[in-house]
């Protein structure tokens, strides 16, 4: 089972999900149960839109599962997605109050962190700790956790955070990037050796890598739109910049982004490069990943149940993806960096897409 545990955990869900495989999930989102979100007001925001259809999605209205050889299991790393996408969206607040309240059982939390000694998974712990700072909780005792501790207990000598695990070590440049924005946000600050350890993994041709330690150095742009924000919050503007250029060179034509080894554009990726360059001020290049976006996102000619959610690429929505699709295409339409996201001032409620009444026969 803990073998199982961190594959569902880490390595199921892309980009944001830290350890992780791209876009591609080794497990499938389970069928959500009915949500006991409140609805708010009607939105025409596409960023409040895809919120509120997420805050619909939740099991038991606080978190989400995904399903394995036909067994469900708890799916944290996409509730924090879904955390840090309703803080970006500025609304949904009641179901992240429940989602983050999830989070910190202990239960659910070890199953994600590892127990902190013989397990510690350096990826998760960076993420939890940015949701529980965006989310305005103490993030030095939550679930019983001193999350920056933690993290910072994962640190090697040169600068990398690293797993401690019997499975091995999955912690790449997601986790890296994210560690160095959460630990920009505590009275510590990001340790410079850190921060020097991703700067120092750059590409020739100004990307970022997913992997460390590679005999070829192949960017990747969800790890270099990371690695952009992560840059640039801790004062390597050059590099960041570099990085956005990186980004901004390999735009589709479309105006999304294709994962690695891929051509067609998909909402996961354009999601995290759109708020790269939106928080790095390359605003025309955002906003035509924002645009992608829009498109790939359910309107008001889709069905009732789906609109606002957003679709993985352009062959069309599929329930199988879309929570994840929706949670990184929430954070590029609302553009807002990861280093200032915060749920202060988020309205409670989970609103739904503005559509015209039909008309009457």
């Amino acid at each position: 089972m803990p073998a199982l545990r961190r594959t569902l955990g880490l390595l199921a869900i892309p980009a944001l999900a830290l350890a992780t495989a791209l876009p591609a999930a080794t497990a499938a989102q389970a069928a959500p149960a009915a949500a006991p979100a409140a609805t708010a007001a009607p939105t025409i925001r596409p960023d409040a839109a895809a919120g509120g259809w997420l805050a619909r999605q939740l099991v038991d209205g606080d978190h989400f599962e995904s399903v394995f050889n036909g067994t469900a299991y708890p799916d944290q790393g996409l509730t924090v997605d879904a955390v840090l996408a309703f803080a970006a969206s500025h609304g949904s607040d009641e179901a992240a109050a429940r989602a983050t309240a999830w989070l910190a059982k202990p239960e659910i939390l070890g199953g994600y962190l590892g127990d902190g000694t013989t397990e510690a998974y350096a990826g998760a712990t960076a993420k939890l700790l940015l949701a529980a700072e965006v989310r305005g909780a103490n993030p030095t005792a939550f679930g019983g956790v001193d999350l920056p501790a933690r993290l910072r207990s994962l640190q090697t000598a040169e600068g990398r955070f690293s797993d401690r695990s019997q499975w091995g070590d999955y912690s790449n440049a997601f986790g890296q990037s994210l560690a160095l924005i959460a630990l920009h946000r505590t009275p510590g600050g990001a340790p410079a050796a850190a921060v020097d350890f991703l700067a120092n993994s750059q590409c020739a041709d100004g990307g970022y890598p997913v992997s460390f330690g590679q005999t070829t150095c192949t960017s990747d742009p969800d790890a270099t739109a990371l690695a952009a924000q992560a840059l640039a919050a801790t004062g390597r503007t050059a590099k960041a910049n570099a990085g956005l250029g990186w980004l901004t060179a390999h735009q589709n034509a479309d105006g999304g982004f294709a994962a690695a080894g891929a051509t067609a554009s998909n909402a996961n990726t354009t999601g995290l490069a759109t708020q790269a360059l939106l928080a790095g001020g390359r605003i025309g290049a955002g906003l035509k990943g924002w645009s992608r976006l829009v498109k790939f996102q359910q309107g008001c000619s889709a069905d009732p149940a789906v609109r606002g959610a957003v679709a993985y690429d352009a062959t069309g929505f599929n329930p199988a993806n879309g929570a994840r699709a929706t949670a990184q295409a929430a954070l590029g339409l609302a553009g807002t960096p990861l280093a200032t996201l915060s749920a202060a001032g988020a309205r409670p409620a989970a609103p739904t897409l503005a559509c015209p009444a039909p008309a009457a026969r």
